[in-house]
């Protein structure tokens, strides 16, 4: 059994690289590839963050690092826009497990819900507003943006979503292996920091 997860995890990482799917659809996608029943146990996304890195450190050594500087800079690039609905970069460019292909993730925990999608309009930013699963399992609303990056001289998904402010408290508590699952715009100033410095 933990072998057959081991190998969806593997065909799922390599999805997830070379795709830039999400872990769930990755999943799936997994057990479609190796003809498995649709009801085989997968692995834990845990599992697939391990496989992801190792697929990295094997495949992408020579390309990933620059590629989550880049996206990491566009993040905080769009953390500094939003600093009044205190954001918070989460998912792959967060973990380090990002490539070109990886959308960016930011939290917004708003006092006021529909005032995000205000400084947007505000700011003439074309976005596409949709509803998501947030962090807590609830629908949370998401505001998607095609966001140029310099580094990577392409577009980069870029998605706001929109929490009330009470949110931030479980937010912040730390994932299965310990580590804070979000990083507000100092934590992310100071990976920047240390990524450059490595």
């Amino acid at each position: 059994m933990e072998t057959l997860k081991s190998e969806i995890s593997a065909v799922a990482a390599r999805l997830v690289v070379e795709e830039g799917l999400e872990y769930g659809p990755a999943k799936r996608r997994a057990v479609k590839h190796m003809g498995l029943p649709l009801r085989t146990a997968v692995p834990g996304n845990d599992e697939i963050e391990d496989a992801v890195v190792e697929y990295l450190s094997v495949f992408c050594a020579d390309t990933q690092p620059g590629e989550l500087l880049a996206l990491r800079r566009l993040a905080l690039v769009w953390m500094e826009r939003m600093a009044a609905f205190r954001p918070y970069l989460g998912g792959a460019v967060w973990h380090g497990t990002a490539t070109r292909l990886s959308d960016i993730y930011i939290q917004l925990f708003c006092d006021d819900s529909k005032s995000a999608e205000i400084s947007l309009i505000d700011h003439q930013v074309d976005y596409v507003p949709r509803t998501v699963s947030g962090f807590n399992g609830a629908a949370v609303e998401a505001l998607s943006v095609h966001a140029f990056c310099p580094d990577l001289k392409e577009d980069v998904g870029v998605h706001l979503l929109v929490y009330d402010r009470d949110d931030v408290r479980g937010a912040l508590k730390p994932d299965a292996k310990g580590r804070p699952p979000r990083g507000d715009l100092v934590a992310v100033r100071r990976l920047l920091h240390d990524q450059r410095h490595d």
